[in-house]
């Protein structure tokens, strides 16, 4: 549906051991399934948790490149270090070393989808000799790179790294236009490109359900949302959790008289969604992600939605999108191609140097 409507990405998850939050442990086999019955929409794996403990970068890039082939060249490479304490300890994943192990991985998985072959490398989280990583993706040099982001720190490290920053946190336009302010700046000045290519990218999630009716907007929408919400805080923030036992659901109702409910962004009429991303659009965010899927929330109130959402909002947005994004790399180009400059490649082995 989000094909045929002319959505531009579908966003998947990584998570693991997150009960009733997140069920999306192999986010590329769905990806995959999604790659055959779409023919346009980019299918963004955002993201793939990146410390080798989770994933050996080899093999990440042996993933990313395949779902770029049985796509035609549709992927989007999310990445990410994980928060969750669930999740870290279950891959005993040290959380005082988890950026220095992100960084360390997504640099040399771009290198192993960029070289032919990739030369090795001896690193402090992970290791391995001299081989041709293959296949190699369909998009040169590689699937523009993202960073799951909460927090402006980490947007931040999105612009020094020069990939784009999937905001997890929810802003609203006025608090945004501050992490987009941040986000080019530090591009402009400071970017040392992680990859062989610069994404400029800020993409904000938001809430969303639309209906013509407010109230029914609210009652499809926003108790899903709060329960995204929870189970976000749940897992990350305060809960104390027994796998297999505790149940989130239960802890979400009970808690629910207490929390606040004006947190409704990008759920209600047309309008009401139409000024939430007109907003965004004035603070110069470029993408936004749509959170609809949390709690009870009933597929064909979700279909109904973006059916209505594509008829009446999206033309708007899409019409202006094509200028934006030529106006914006014109703008960038001369600091780009700064940036660029400044990285450091992996020096290459001559023919005589490949071992047998």
């Amino acid at each position: 549906l989000a094909d045929r409507l002319g959505i531009d990405y579908a966003w998947e998850v990584e998570h693991h051991f997150l009960e009733e939050y997140s069920h999306s442990s192999a986010p590329e086999v769905f990806l995959a399934a999604c790659s055959q019955r779409t023919r346009n929409i980019r299918l963004g794996h955002g993201i793939c948790l990146s410390p080798p403990g989770y994933n050996h970068p080899a093999r990440v890039a042996e993933r990313i490149a395949t779902l770029d082939i049985v796509s035609n060249g549709r992927v989007d490479w999310g990445t990410g270090e994980s928060s969750s304490l669930m999740e870290l300890g279950g891959f005993r994943v040290p959380v005082e070393e988890k950026r220095a192990m992100w960084a360390e991985a997504v640099e040399q998985t771009a290198n192993m989808m960029v070289m032919s072959p990739y030369p090795g490398f001896e690193g402090k989280y992970f290791s391995m000799p001299c081989r041709n990583v293959v296949p190699k993706p369909v998009q040169r040099p590689h699937p523009p790179i993202w960073v799951a982001c909460s927090k402006r720190e980490t947007i931040h490290l999105a612009a020094r790294c020069g990939i784009g920053a999937l905001t997890f946190a929810f802003v609203d336009p006025a608090e945004a236009r501050h992490w987009v302010d941040d986000y080019y700046r530090i591009l402009k000045t400071e970017c040392v490109p992680i990859g062989h290519s610069i994404n400029p990218n800020i993409c904000m999630v938001s809430g969303f359900s639309v209906h013509p009716d407010k109230d029914e907007a609210l009652k499809r929408g926003l108790d899903g949302f709060m329960f995204f919400g929870f189970a976000l805080g749940h897992f990350n923030i305060f809960g104390e959790h027994r796998p297999g036992r505790t149940d989130v659901w239960q802890k979400y109702q009970a808690a629910r008289g207490m929390m606040p409910t004006n947190d409704a962004r990008g759920i209600g009429t047309p309008d009401e969604v139409r000024r939430h991303l007109r907003g965004f659009a004035e603070a110069g965010v470029d993408q936004v992600c749509f959170v609809q899927q949390g709690g009870n929330n009933r597929h064909d109130h979700i279909c109904e939605s973006l059916e209505l959402f594509g008829r009446d909002i999206m033309p708007e947005f899409k019409e202006r999108a094509a200028e934006h994004e030529a106006r914006k790399l014109e703008m960038l180009a001369p600091y780009l191609e700064r940036a660029m400059a400044r990285k450091q490649k992996m020096g290459a082995l001559a023919d005589d140097e490949v071992p047998t």
